[in-house]
This record gives C-alpha cells, structure tokens and sequence, in this order.
C-alpha cells in the first residue's frame, strides 16, 4: 500500500459550505471519482470508505462549523490503494486510537475500527497555524 498521498496517480479536491448537504456531496463525488479511476463501487473497500468519509464530514459540519464555513475533502487513489482526507478550520484534534472502544458518540469509534479492520491507517494533521486539521485516512484496494 502507498504511504504517500501525493504519489498517487489519481487526485481530486471538493470544497463546500460547512452544511448538512455537504456530506451527501461529498459521498457523490467519492462514488463518481472513483468509478472514473477504476474502481468498481462493488470492491469490498469501497463501502466502508464511503461511511468514514460521510462520518468524518458528518463531524465536521456538526462540530468545526462555528469556526469554519467550508470543509474539503481531498480524494486520491492508486493501484493499491484509496486515500481522502477531510479539513476544516477547526483548532481540535480528536485523538482517533483513543476513540476505539468509545461508547460515547460512537462515530469516530466506528471510523477507527472501520480503518483497522481494513488495514488502512488515520491520522489527524494540524495545519501550520494551528487553526485548523485535517484526517486523513489511507485504505488498501
């Protein structure tokens, strides 16, 4: 699997209004990006990934939107591999390995096993100002 993002062949960026239609725009341009780069909605990666995305963008528009008017996603892939990751302009990182076994909220629990039962990895990346992050999520195809 690559572990560099920006080495992969495939690459699209979606910015939108930190609202509740973002996360349905957000799983329709995943699902039309990936069918133009090859991959088949059936593969078994591909559901999971569409419910981390819509979890992780669900997050950002219910928790960063008094800080931040958009969030973008940013989709890639290659050969072996599917990566995107959501940014908005909210300083918190969640702590996402804390997050498995979370009975709280449940949605970041849910994303992490999701990622690990897949053998896919996350990260939280804060941005160079410290206002903002994004999660990035990598996936084995």
């Amino acid at each position: 699997m690559s572990t560099e993002t920006g080495t992969l062949p495939y690459r699209h960026v979606l910015t939108l209004p930190t609202e509740p239609s973002a996360v349905r725009m957000a799983r329709e341009t995943a699902e039309q990006a990936l069918v133009e780069w090859g991959i088949g909605l059936r593969h078994p990666t591909v559901d999971p990934a569409l419910l981390i995305l819509s979890e992780l963008v669900t997050n950002s528009v219910r928790h960063a939107a008094v800080l931040s008017p958009t969030v973008t996603v940013v989709y890639a892939a290659g050969p072996d591999c599917l990566a995107f990751a959501v940014h908005d302009r909210h300083p918190y990182e969640p702590p996402l390995h804390a997050a498995v076994g979370d009975t709280g909220g449940r949605g970041l629990a849910t994303v992490m096993e999701l990622v690990l039962a897949l053998g896919g990895t996350a990260v939280v990346r804060a941005d160079a100002d410290s206002r903002g992050k994004s999660i990035w999520i990598t996936l084995p195809l």
